[in-house]
């Protein structure tokens, strides 16, 4: 079984070093993922190990050879690389190039014989390809011309395959295909495959481990599950995020926290409780945020869509687990964040037996004297599917009094009215506070 070794390796362009001690090794039928910010050394790092970039200090070993004392065409029949951008200046047809990648196995003055045409064929039927062979490269689009050069890659028949950014030009279809075929060549093959990605979920879906950079060093490096952290990303590449698995393919997905540019807005003292559900708060969520009101949002079932939004966002949530009806504690926990609240907005979220104590925690918000917006878009009629129970909710609602609207357009005017009045009561209260008692003596 193939074994790739980098013993310590520095790279320097002219005097400045961009590659500073790395040290891994990997051996056939692992895939791996090269992770890091913009100017870390991914692409570099590929070149060293392509015998592009000469390392000044340490070795890069194949199979306990050093690769820059191996012979060009030894080295080609083993290492085939796909580059992130590939200018073809000649109108070669897409089967001239792909047979290219023939070009280590063939002797000095031999042409290709039908074995090495049978090889290229298989390369480009693989990558989807075939149907081009005829045509001239000038003529593809970006996304077929990467299938091309992946496509001679193949040809090559290498044991460790470096891909810098492979699905960068192809459409989410093609994206899925590629990564599919070069995971299943990896496995049944025996090949080492070393992958820039820029692309985190891509990554965590395909790689059995990954290598972070920054500034050049590896700063972790090991399975994928172990890379892709909170404290990772937040490391390589200051921003906040959440890595959670995903309950259909079972890998790693991450979602970046978008918060960023919520933190120049001008907070507002009104606190929002919200309820919903089924997606039904997503955008509630982000505009509310966007005009600086403090939020809470419940009961929620992990996976809905309204949960991985506000965890997004970083929105305080009570949750209850998957497919479960809530509990005595969510329940109770809700009421809590509804004490705190001014407004409680209550979306048009579909309601069965599960969620059905949100409804109740709506009508307690109004007996607690706690405003209560009600959205009925779309009509409680068509949300019921408790047997009328959500629909009897909805009648105690109006009967006490919450504010009804049909859009979710006129919330925003609803709260900034109540606003001004909340703010005018504690003006007026903190000036009874203040004003002191007259002396009649």
């Amino acid at each position: 079984m193939v074994k790739l070794n980098i013993n310590g390796v520095d790279c320097f362009y002219g005097s400045i070093k961009v590659l500073e001690k790395i040290v891994f090794s990997v051996e056939g039928g692992e895939f791996v993922g090269v992770l890091g910010p913009n100017g870390s050394g991914k692409t570099t790092l590929l070149k060293t190990i392509g015998r592009i970039l000469k390392p000044q200090v340490g070795t890069i070993l194949l199979d306990d050879i050093d690769v820059y004392v191996m012979k060009a065409i030894e080295m080609a029949k083993k290492v085939a690389v796909v580059p992130q951008d590939t200018s073809v200046t000649f109108d070669f047809t897409a089967l001239d190039l792909v047979l290219m990648g023939r070009n280590p196995h063939i002797g000095l003055f031999e042409t290709e014989t039908k074995e090495d045409l049978a090889i290229a064929k298989k390369a480009m039927e693989l990558t989807n390809i075939w149907h081009l062979a005829d045509r001239k490269v000038s003529e593809l689009s970006g996304g077929e011309r990467q299938r091309v050069i992946i496509a001679r890659a193949l040809a090559q028949e290498p044991k460790v395959l470096l891909l810098d950014e492979p699905t960068s030009h192809l459409d989410i279809n093609y994206q899925i295909e590629i990564m599919d075929l070069l995971r299943e060549l990896c496995k049944k093959k025996k090949l080492i495959i070393l992958a820039v990605f820029h692309d985190f979920n891509l990554a965590a879906r395909y790689c059995d481990s990954a290598i972070l950079l920054n500034e050049g060093r590896i700063i972790s490096i090991g399975p994928i599950d172990t890379i892709l952290t909170d404290e990772n990303i937040e490391k390589a590449f200051r921003i906040s995020a959440i890595v959670k698995r995903h309950p259909i393919t079972n890998s790693l997905y991450v979602v970046p926290l978008c918060t960023s540019e919520l933190k120049s807005v001008q907070p507002r003292g009104l606190k929002v409780h919200i309820i919903c559900g089924g997606g039904t708060g997503a955008s509630l969520m982000r505009i509310l945020l966007e005009h600086g009101y403090k939020i809470s949002a419940g009961v929620l079932n992990v996976l809905d869509t309204d949960y991985d939004v506000a965890c997004t966002l970083g929105i305080p949530v009570i949750s209850e687990a998957p497919f479960s009806s809530i509990t005595e504690e969510a329940h109770k926990a809700n009421l809590n964040k509804i004490d705190n609240a001014n407004v409680v907005i209550l979306t048009d979220a579909p309601f069965g037996r599960g969620n059905l104590r949100n409804l109740g925690a709506a009508i307690m918000a109004l007996e607690k004297g706690v405003t209560t917006i009600a959205v009925e878009e779309k009509p409680i009629q068509e949300r019921d599917f408790t047997n009328g129970y959500a629909q009897a909710s909805y009648m105690e609602l109006r009967e006490r009094g919450a504010i009804f609207v049909e859009s979710y357009d006129q919330i925003l005017p609803i709260l900034e009215e109540l606003e001004d009045k909340l703010g005018f009561m504690s003006k007026v209260q903190a000036g009874e506070k203040n004003e002191k008692p007259q002396n009649n003596l």
